[in-house]
């Protein structure tokens, strides 16, 4: 069986976007003009395909990333020509913070992206967040500014926050025709032409080469400074510019193609999806402009049996590599896993390697998603995403491999959650399917993390938000009949140190027979992060947030004893010293100790090694740190200074206040603790005129006042 497409006309890309910037509805315009759908699905009447599960309807936000392949010929090119078609997997993501898992996985698997914004509001805070995870990821993408029909838009303003606040590598590819009531098209910049969208749902694209008279200047001008940007990443067409010759169009787009690949030039376009107005265009410029798997550097991993690095080029005769990045349970199928193919190909029914845990399984059925529609496949290619159906080991972030060439691609890396709820099931047949079904959504969700409270014996969940916590107790409902009541929303509070400290313990039982024996010498001190590129050394275990260094030497402490240490430090961290919160960022060096020939055994050393850690961390100044949250909140001018003081008053640090339309913006630092419930404060205000952001910041120190009461509380 032959590929449909070859790699040079795939396109992997997302729609990504603040929330309500009109991205799920840019998606559906996608997929109408594509011929994946024949009717819109409108986001404020409930009837999207992106948007399928019924939460996501019912509050008009989304909340899984959809998976959709579609195909496309650019407006100006024949459709009959097969030559003329590329083909696309868009995934939409969600545009709320408390999904922000969503975001950073996709990220991580496409090739591109679009970032679209709302054209009254410009930059928003979860724009920066998606921007921060798209340069992590290094993913080249181009700016849609949407919504120029609505009241108080403005292209202009848009694109400067974009400027301000984002990069200064953007630059205009288009204007606008008129705007709010007035938009009736955009004009290409490149070719100098007016494109209106005319017929049903705006599907006819019309070129003219009369532009308005109007803005006859600004197209000038701005052209001017499209083709200066452009023509400063080539030496050749930058002389030729010089003297006088303007480069041609073919010249001008490829080399345009090339600085966005490089995430030098970050294009920016203008229209209206809701009013229909732009999107063909954008499907236009993804063709030309957002790179294919060939165009991309090969993906680097590591040998799981010798460490070493190596890398697969997205091509079908390569040995199979693909990450698994995405787990959904699907009510028909049952488990879905999404993987992305990054070299060599696939079969139905064959067998794969998973080179993150070193089992196979079969990979017996793969299916293309269409939202919530699939279609079976038999093979999957390079360059190409899917979804395998039915298998039980795969994780989020594994990788699935060849077994004569394997390879773990990098993982992905998720925030920690920030507020945990107490969650009970209301009878004694919920108890059983309640912890099935949290094993599944945990699966699915890696910013979704369960636990149980071992002195109550409670189930603790705890995720990146309120509003995260609320849809995963509703999908509990829902989707595995299970009743539930909770508690009130708990802060992930952590503890750490602010000094060095060393502890020496020995630990000595002695009863009738055989004793016990442990004795170490520890040192902890604050964690200072690696310098970039610096590699761990042998004896060093690291994650993020903890280091244990193995400063054993000559064997005074034998070395099967040296792991039961390191457990018992991890433990002792687990249980935290000041109000027992988890404790993180601490380095802690092993550094002498001696051991009993009879007496000695793991479980002596393991407990050694938690009390050297308590008696060292009670002496290094130990401290509650708390989640601070970045705050936006928009209200009408009237209200704002009692919104600055409501903010004040929460310990909040007012960080900046800006005009945005007829409104004001107040962006703040607030601690999470302090922030529940503030959306109807809020409302009740501001006359309910008022609107808030919020996302996860950094942690801080806990003012000793509130860390008394919150010791006090755990009492």
């Amino acid at each position: 069986m032959q590929r449909e497409f070859p790699l040079d006309r795939v396109r992997n890309f997302g729609i990504v976007a603040h929330v309500d910037a009109g991205k799920t509805t840019t998606s559906e315009r996608v997929l109408f003009y594509t011929g994946m759908s024949h009717k819109i699905g409108e986001v404020h009447e409930g009837e999207t395909v992106t948007d399928w599960m019924e939460q996501e309807r019912e509050r008009g936000i989304t909340i899984t990333a959809a998976a959709i392949s579609c195909s496309w010929v650019r407006t100006y090119e024949d459709s009959d020509n097969r030559e003329n078609r590329y083909s696309f997997n868009i995934i939409d993501t969600p545009g709320h913070i408390d999904f922000t898992a969503e975001v950073k996985r996709s990220m991580r698997v496409l090739d591109g992206a679009i970032v679209v914004f709302d054209g009254v509001a410009g930059v928003e805070p979860q724009s920066e967040t998606n921007w921060r995870y798209a340069d992590e990821g290094q993913v080249p993408r181009f700016a849609f500014i949407n919504k120029l029909d609505r009241i108080g838009a403005s292209f202009e303003r848009s694109y400067q926050s974009i400027l301000d606040r984002l990069t200064k590598n953007a630059v205009r590819m288009q204007i606008p025709i008129g705007e709010e009531d007035a938009h009736e098209g955009v004009i290409d910049l490149l070719t100098k032409q007016a494109v209106y969208f005319e017929g049903h749902m705006g599907k006819e694209v019309r070129y003219e080469n009369e532009i308005p008279e109007n803005l006859k200047a600004d197209v000038e001008t701005y052209r001017g400074e499209l083709i200066e940007k452009i023509v400063e990443h080539d030496d050749e067409l930058m002389s030729a510019y010089l003297d006088g010759t303007e480069p041609s169009l073919e010249q001008l787009k490829a080399t345009l193609r090339k600085a966005v690949i490089a995430n030098k030039v970050v294009p920016v376009f203008a229209g209206s999806a809701l009013k229909n107005k732009g999107v063909q265009l954008i499907l236009d410029a993804v063709i030309d402009y957002l790179p294919s798997p060939v165009d991309l550097p090969p993906v680097k991993g590591m040998n799981p049996k010798t460490g070493e690095e190596i890398q697969r080029t997205a091509s079908d005769d390569e040995p199979f590599a693909a990450l698994a990045f995405k787990l959904q349970t699907d009510p028909f199928v049952g488990a879905l896993t999404f993987f992305r193919v990054y070299s060599g190909k696939v079969e139905a029914g064959s067998y794969i390697y998973n080179a993150s845990t070193g089992e196979k399984e079969r990979l017996s059925r793969i299916v293309r998603l269409q939202a919530d529609k699939r279609e079976e496949i038999k093979e999957v290619y390079a360059g190409e995403i899917a979804a395998a159906v039915g298998l039980k080991d795969v994780k989020t972030s594994h990788t699935l491999s060849d077994e004569t060439n394997p390879i773990v691609l990098e993982e992905i890396v998720f925030p920690e959650p920030v507020v945990s709820v107490r969650v009970e099931p209301k009878t004694k047949q919920d108890q059983e399917k309640m912890s099935l079904a949290l094993k599944k959504l945990s699966d699915e969700d890696p910013t979704f993390k369960v636990s149980g409270d071992e002195e109550t014996g409670e189930t603790i969940i705890a995720g990146m938000g309120e509003l995260h916590l609320d849809i995963l107790i509703d999908r509990m409902k829902r989707e595995f009949n299970v009743e539930a009541d909770t508690g009130k929303p708990q802060v992930a509070y952590r503890e750490t140190i602010q000094k060095e400290a060393g502890a020496n313990h020995k630990f000595v039982k002695q009863t009738g027979g055989k004793g016990q024996y442990g004795h170490v010498v520890l040192n902890i001190k604050p964690l200072q992060p690696l310098e970039e590129g610096a590699k761990v050394k042998k004896n060093i275990t690291r994650e993020d947030h903890f280091e244990f260094v193995n400063n054993i030497k000559g064997g005074v402490i034998p070395q099967e004893y040296i792991p039961a240490v390191e457990k018992g430090v991890r433990e002792a961290m687990e249980r935290g010293i000041v109000a027992g919160y988890k404790m993180v960022d601490i380095s802690v060096e092993l550094n002498d100790g001696s051991y009993h020939d009879v007496d000695s055994s793991e479980i002596a050393f393991k407990i050694a090694g938690v009390n050297a850690f308590k008696e060292a961390a009670q002496s290094a100044k130990p401290v509650l740190l708390e989640p601070i949250m970045k705050v936006e909140v928009v209200v009408p001018e009237q209200f704002m200074g009692d919104i600055t003081g409501s903010l004040t008053s929460k310990r909040g640090t007012i960080d900046s206040m800006e005009d945005r339309s007829m409104a004001k913006v107040v962006n703040a630092f607030v601690p999470l603790s302090e922030m529940f419930g503030y959306t109807t404060q809020l409302r009740s205000m501001t006359e309910g005129r008022g609107q808030m952001t919020m996302e996860f910041d950094h942690y801080e120190v806990v003012p000793s006042n509130v860390a008394e009461e919150i010791k006090a509380n755990r009492a």
